[in-house]
């Protein structure tokens, strides 16, 4: 009897004590030939949870993502440009955000993006406890699932880019994928936007087929940038997916998807 109640109170204790694995940054050197950008053993550790960063089928496809933890004005001018252009893209929202903004979550459903998950108090997945994290991703799940017809949260993007072979692992396990990206720049500082043409160009210069592009719509610049942004991408042959999209991809094989 006693071994089964050590056996219990250990996993007891396992499930509440905080994760000690070291923690990684996701980050890469930036690419401007239009390759993918190598980002050396991060790759072989996400993949081994289903995680993704990039499309690396070849295809000149291009995943829009955007970064909501809190609202500045500038995501209802980007839900207007991707309704013109008629492009998906995915949101990946925070607590703060879907409380101050439930609007502007129930459009991006709405109009058929997809809503993905950024945690509810934006902490350091590699420094909370496995029973944390998942009531971090719970809570969004089910705030979204209220205000808005989407059933299925599938993606995750971990506040501040901050993972470990632990987070990986328990995302998988409470039925996440991670999103991470190839493509990215500092847009998020509000008192230092440089005008649309420096998003533009930092988007363009770093461009490759199957980029899953990171943005942040708290940015006048990108919101600014986005239109031309779109126009320009599809002048170079690049057609626009949803990241459910990439999923299939990633799943079926290449024979299947390529007819």
């Amino acid at each position: 009897m006693w071994k089964k109640t050590f056996a219990v109170l250990l996993a007891l204790f396992l499930l509440i004590l905080p994760n000690q694995t070291l923690a990684e940054g996701w980050g890469f050197s930036k690419k401007k030939d239009g390759s993918v950008p190598d980002v050396g053993r991060y790759g072989p550790m996400i993949e081994k949870y289903d995680g993704f960063y990039a499309d690396p089928s070849g295809d000149p496809v291009v995943y829009l993502t955007f970064d909501n933890g809190y609202e500045q004005g500038y995501t209802g001018q980007v839900l207007d440009v991707l309704k013109e252009k008629g492009v998906p893209a995915t949101f990946f929202v925070t607590g703060h955000y879907i409380e101050s903004a439930p609007e502007l979550l129930k459009r991006m459903a709405k109009e058929g993006h997809l809503i993905g998950n950024h945690s509810w108090s934006h902490p350091d997945f590699t420094k909370v406890s496995k029973e944390k994290m998942k009531q971090e991703l719970e809570r969004v799940d089910q705030a979204v699932k209220e205000l808005t017809d989407q059933e299925v949260m599938t993606f995750v993007r971990p506040p501040r880019g901050t993972f470990n072979e632990k987070t990986l692992e328990w995302a998988k396990e409470f039925g996440y994928t991670h999103a991470f990206w190839s493509l990215a720049f500092v847009d998020w500082e509000t008192d230092k936007q440089r005008g649309w043409e420096y998003a533009y160009r930092s988007v363009i210069d770093q461009i490759h087929p199957g980029a899953v592009i990171l943005l942040h719509t708290v940015s006048q610049d990108n919101a600014e940038a986005l239109s031309q942004l779109i126009d320009e991408l599809r002048k170079r042959g690049y057609s626009f997916g949803s990241l459910n999209d990439l999923m299939i991809k990633q799943m079926v094989p290449a024979p299947v998807w390529g007819l």
